[in-house]
């Protein structure tokens, strides 16, 4: 199979400019590419994107959860609680999973995390 170079994710929604201002201005993510102002794609890390778009409806349920993987949790909660974003709750260590994390939501139903996984057999990030 030919190896995979970068990775993106397309959500929906039926305000573009505020799913856009939370992932650009919120989140402090870079607009990587504007489509015809229909999807606007944001960078989240070197080769993972996050595409917003009005192209077709958002679900009631989108049955997914988005996470942003971090070295300081409690740093992002800090910074996003204060410009605002509500979280379900405080970061928390769920034994299960051995991750510290924290979920909240941005973009009408969809359920972000920034999560810290405690595994030492997760991956590291490419430099």
């Amino acid at each position: 199979m030919p190896s995979v170079g970068q990775m993106l994710t397309f959500i929906y929604t039926e305000d573009l400019a505020a799913a856009s201002a939370f992932l650009g201005e919120t989140l402090g993510f870079r607009l990587a590419l504007n489509q015809n102002d229909r999807c606007h794609i944001y960078q989240v890390a070197p080769n993972a994107f996050l595409g917003v778009c009005i192209n077709r409806p958002p679900s009631a349920d989108p049955a997914v959860t988005i996470s942003f993987v971090s070295d300081d949790v409690d740093g992002f909660y800090k910074e996003m609680t204060d410009k605002g974003v509500s979280f379900d709750g405080a970061p928390a260590y769920s034994e299960k999973f051995n991750v510290y994390s924290a979920f909240f939501r941005g973009i009408g139903n969809y359920r972000f995390e920034v999560q810290e996984f405690r595994d030492p057999s997760w991956p590291k990030p490419v430099a």
